[in-house]
């Protein structure tokens, strides 16, 4: 069994801001996949689902960011999930806005949600694709700046972004977390001539 998570803060306050785009994701593959994340368990919003022959478990913790780690290994614990088959979709400070990256473990970057999942399954095999929301251009506290909507000129990179990483979520959980470093790491969503084949 393999679990795929998104990360974000719960409540409509937060639906639009950097700090949510995990969330996007899944909601983009659901609607991709006709499901709704209805379950209530494990601290989470989530559902499981069959695809080429593999259940997954889509899960979004409704915990807030710092907590995220509990909900993660509640259900990674009552499903026996392994921590190399629990994928997780985050934002990124230090990757530029709309660039995507997948990568097999690592460090929390300074990122509250990472560093409670690590905290709760007491290692960092566990793979991610991380999601380049950029640093502030105006002096916002970072703080701030995560728990706000991205500029408007930023919204086109970040749909496609989105679209990227629903493609990225694919690749790792049906082939595996390399083919999907060698698919997406070397491209940035919207340049010019990429396929969108995936």
């Amino acid at each position: 069994m393999e679990m795929l998570v998104g990360l974000g803060n719960p409540g409509p306050e937060y639906k639009d801001t950097r700090h949510n785009i995990g969330f996007k994701v899944l909601d983009l593959l659901c609607s991709e996949y006709g499901v709704r994340l209805q379950n209530r368990r494990f601290q989470s919003r989530n559902t499981l689902i069959k695809v080429g022959g593999k259940d997954i478990i889509l899960l979004c913790p409704m915990t807030y960011m710092n907590l995220s780690g509990n909900a993660v290994r509640l259900c990674a614990d009552y499903y026996k999930i392994d921590m190399e088959h629990i994928l997780v979709v985050y934002d990124d400070l230090d990757l530029q806005v709309g660039r995507i990256k997948v990568a097999r473990g690592g460090g929390a970057g300074g990122h509250k949600g990472i560093k409670s999942i690590i905290a709760n399954l007491g290692g960092t095999e566990f793979p991610r694709i991380r999601i380049g929301i950029g640093r502030p251009l105006y002096n916002e506290n970072t703080e701030d700046f995560v728990l706000s909507p991205f500029y408007k000129d930023q919204k086109d990179a970040i749909e496609s972004a989105v679209q990227t990483a629903v493609k990225a979520c694919r690749l790792v959980i049906m082939e595996s977390v390399e083919y999907g470093m060698n698919r997406i790491n070397n491209k940035n969503p919207g340049d010019r001539g990429e396929k969108n084949d995936v």
